[in-house]
């Protein structure tokens, strides 16, 4: 049987890690353009900056371990109230690979994490 579904074949990759063959669709996933790099430099399809925390969210979390397990309930309520980059994000990683790219350097601790498990239906 043929799968349709792509969403296990989600990928997550650092900005600053060197794109690969089998990346698939290079998506960055943050509000802000990532310091240090060239817009001409970084090899991506697509930038979904409102599929990114809000704002006042990332303000509020700071890259703080300790409020993640909070941040991660808020950064869902966002991403479950909705916004045409969120739905075309969706619909993207049901019907190829997706690598979501980040700037964070906490490899744990990172909204990229969270939209991914989203977007897998965790």
């Amino acid at each position: 049987m043929v799968r349709d579904d792509h969403r296990s074949e989600i990928g997550l990759k650092r900005v600053y890690d060197a794109p690969e063959p089998g990346d698939g669709v290079r998506v960055l996933v943050d509000r802000l353009w990532p310091r240090g790099v060239r817009k001409d430099a970084l090899k991506m399809d697509l930038w979904l900056k409102d599929v990114a925390p809000s704002p006042d969210l990332r303000h509020w979390f700071g890259h703080d371990p300790a409020r993640w397990e909070e941040f991660q309930a808020r950064y869902r309520r966002e991403l479950q109230a909705g916004n045409p980059e969120i739905a075309q994000l969706e619909a993207l990683a049901g019907r190829e690979k997706v690598t979501l790219l980040y700037a964070a350097h906490d490899l744990a601790h990172n909204h990229a994490l969270v939209l991914r498990d989203f977007l897998r239906g965790a």
